[in-house]
């Protein structure tokens, strides 16, 4: 892919990352790390090389993942919060390396989305996952609001690196 990319453009101005896997049917047991930790760090390696100077790279998490450690998690979601954790807590290690290339590192954080996979998924193994949410919280973030918070992350350059915008209820989940 970024052989592709630098073929076709030369270059690479924003790079956003959107991993999530570990919920998925009969994966091997470190699926979700490979996928989430593993993957994340080997994209950016690859795609290092393209970032122009002040490009952007937008890690893409849930608050489950993002607050790992420090607030409750769905049993059920475990396997993916660690690992997306993980490959987050890579990423930020290496933000002294980005920007002495000129590039910044944001991340978004989202509570659960509605209408998305994850809440169905989550709703399939713990019933009423998705409305014990959505009255804890009051209300979940849409879709387009994440894709708009996404967007911007990208596109707002005074953002410093290292930033996170929250999208959604950032209260502890009851268990």
């Amino acid at each position: 892919m970024a052989n592709e990319v630098q073929r076709e453009f030369g270059r690479l101005d924003v790079l956003v990352m959107n991993a999530s896997g570990g919920l998925e049917k009969e994966k091997a047991e470190d699926y979700a790390m490979h996928l989430n930790l593993h993957a994340q760090v080997s994209l950016l390696t690859a795609c290092l090389p393209l970032l122009s100077r002040g490009g952007r790279v937008v890690f893409v998490t849930s608050h489950w993942a993002h607050f790992y450690g420090s607030q409750p998690v769905f049993p059920a979601y475990e396997a993916v919060a660690a690992s997306k954790y993980a490959g987050e807590q890579a990423l930020r290690a290496r933000i002294q390396e980005l920007q002495e290339r000129g590039v910044s590192l944001v991340v978004v954080s989202g509570d659960l989305i509605e209408g998305t996979i994850t809440p169905k998924l989550l709703e399939r193994k713990q019933a009423g996952v998705i409305e014990g949410r959505r009255q804890q919280a009051g209300a979940l973030p849409t879709i387009e609001e994440f894709a708009t918070a996404i967007v911007d992350a990208a596109a707002e350059r005074a953002r410093p690196s290292g930033h996170t915008t929250y999208v959604g209820s950032t209260d502890e989940i009851n268990i």
